[in-house]
């Protein structure tokens, strides 16, 4: 059995995916999303313009100062990179060739492969992207060499990280002498050196469990993560698993280190967690996310909306359950606990109208952006006018990324024609738009400053108010709950990055169509949002 860099680093990110890669049904597979392969080409992409620029580097094609790769060491020669020779997928014959190069001197070895047997019967096979000759001593003689990975990512993430140690590790077996170091290259970053003294232990544990798991075919328990789940094409599998077994990492609020903690606590289903008394959780979670948890599961056991309640309310009610007197927990504890939380002066608890304003005019606000291109292209409007009786949307779209300053003036043309209608939207980003735009094209200040208040983020105000039976408080997840439903019901927000590429590409207007479409119907599910959060503090009143 092989086991790849690529599958070390899918099981430091979810054990179940690795195992299921390798001895999963592969019929069980959803097709890789667009945005997967968007992705997928981007990163082969920045990997052969870094690669590219190895042998442009010499020719001063490019200059140092600009070129990924300018602050590596000076004494280390990438100018001539050399590939291994071999039939593809061989990866033993592979690695025969990176040897064969590295025994000769070679002084960059670009797309090597590093090969070690292990007594498990598991091989362990990596790809760094680069070789690289360094001084030192090894079997090789008066040199060594360094290992260089190249990510498309931002940030040098413990992922990144272990993968980098993992080359070294196989590096040191076989040329029989520890690297010292190891080098990532991310994008729009030069050259991060790795501290393999940190990461090799880290590393060390997370390659023993990955090989105890595949030797002993322990298949690891389903867990949905929604960041890290979202683009795996195992996720309908294992969501579909997950709901059958009502499993705890459903319910908004529990994260992977939360359900070790829930589990040390004995809590492993919804049930039992909605029954937890406060006082059970919060000297491992703190007052806040203790009262988030449990009046999360209690809103998903009963299936209803429930009005949020501040932590010192439930406090209060432990103070009325008799103590054991085996109990950890002493009254004065619960007392000073419950004094700190008061009045809800830690808790962003707002029962109030004048937060969710309802105007004769109103409009709901969405954008859809491309972030590699770093333009906001589509700002679209639905406004709802009461008095006329009319709900009209404006999708103002850059059809080129050039166009982004035209739109944006369109905008403020329409929402200053309303000056006193609120302008809700969900989420910051909107807001960090506007600001954002405002300043690029210097707009004046007597044009953006007053719209700021005008503002109205219907997701704060949701996460402030309410506990939802959902599996996220994202719009799609609230509003489907509503019972909304968006017209193209697989378009998703990642998808719209790669039709407005392909409509760059291709002049497809049918593209814009289906973007336009999603974002009015993303407009459409805020205004549902807030109609029905205005309408649930108004019966709270009324209770």
């Amino acid at each position: 059995m092989l086991l790849t860099d690529d599958l070390l680093l899918h099981y430091k990110r979810c054990p179940r995916r690795t195992f299921l890669d390798i001895y999963g049904d592969l019929s069980q597979q959803a097709p890789p999303p667009d945005f997967l392969l968007k992705l997928q080409q981007d990163s082969i992409t920045h990997k052969e313009s870094v690669l590219g620029k190895v042998e442009k580097r010499a020719k001063n094609h490019v200059p140092p100062e600009t070129s990924l790769l300018s602050t590596l060491p000076p004494d280390v020669d990438i100018s001539t990179p050399r590939l291994p020779n071999y039939p593809r997928g061989n990866w033993e014959a592979g690695a025969r060739e990176t040897w064969e190069l590295m025994q000769q001197g070679t002084n960059c070895i670009a797309k090597p492969v590093l090969l070690m047997p292990t007594d498990k019967g598991i091989t362990l096979v990596s790809f760094p992207d680069l070789l690289i000759k360094y001084p030192g001593q090894s079997n090789l003689g008066d040199w060594i060499y360094v290992p260089l990975t190249i990510k498309f990512g931002r940030r040098p993430k413990a992922d990144y990280q272990i993968i980098a140690a993992f080359h070294a590790h196989l590096l040191t077996v076989t040329q029989e002498v520890f690297p010292d170091i190891s080098w990532l290259i991310l994008r729009r970053q030069g050259v991060y050196t790795v501290d393999l003294e940190h990461w090799i232990p880290m590393m060390t544990e997370v390659l023993s469990e990955c090989m105890e798991t595949l030797e002993e075919r322990r298949e690891p328990e389903v867990f949905i993560s929604r960041q890290k789940c979202s683009l795996c094409r195992w996720y309908n599998s294992c969501h579909a698993i997950a709901k059958s077994q009502k499993h705890i990492s459903l319910l908004p609020g529990v994260t992977p280190n939360r359900y070790r903690d829930l589990q040390d606590l004995g809590i492993t289903k919804v049930e039992s967690l909605s029954q937890t008394e406060i006082t059970i959780l919060e000297p491992v979670f703190g007052l806040d996310i203790a009262s988030d948890l449990i009046q999360q599961a209690q809103a998903t056991v009963q299936n209803k909306a429930i009005l949020r309640q501040p932590p010192s309310h439930l406090l209060k009610e432990s103070l009325l359950t008799p103590l054991t007197a085996n109990s950890p927990y002493q009254n004065d504890t619960l007392v000073s606990s419950a004094s700190r939380y008061a009045n809800g002066k830690r808790f962003p608890f707002v029962l109030d109208n004048d937060a969710l304003p309802t105007a004769s005019v109103e409009l709901f606000f969405d954008i859809e952006a491309q972030p590699d291109l770093n333009v906001d292209y589509l700002l679209g409007i639905l406004a709802i006018d009461r008095v006329q009786d009319t709900q009209i949307f404006y999708p103002f779209l850059a059809e080129q990324p050039q166009d982004e300053g035209k739109i944006w003036q369109q905008f403020l043309d329409l929402v200053w024609r309303y000056p006193d209608a609120p302008i809700f939207h969900f989420s910051e980003y909107e807001v960090d738009t506007v600001k954002r735009l405002a300043k690029l094209y210097d707009t004046p200040r007597s044009q953006f400053k007053p719209l700021l208040p005008r503002f109205v983020d219907v997701h704060k105000q949701v996460m402030s108010t309410v506990m939802l039976p959902v599996e996220s408080y994202s719009l799609k997840h609230l509003a489907r709950w509503l019972g909304f439903e968006w017209r193209d019901a697989t378009v998703t927000g990642s998808q719209c990055v790669c039709l407005y590429d392909r409509w760059l590409t291709t002049g497809d207007r049918e593209v814009l169509d289906v973007i336009q479409r999603y974002n009015e119907d993303d407009c459409r599910a805020t205004y549902h949002l807030k109609a029905w959060l205005s309408d649930f503090w108004q019966d709270c009143q009324e209770a």
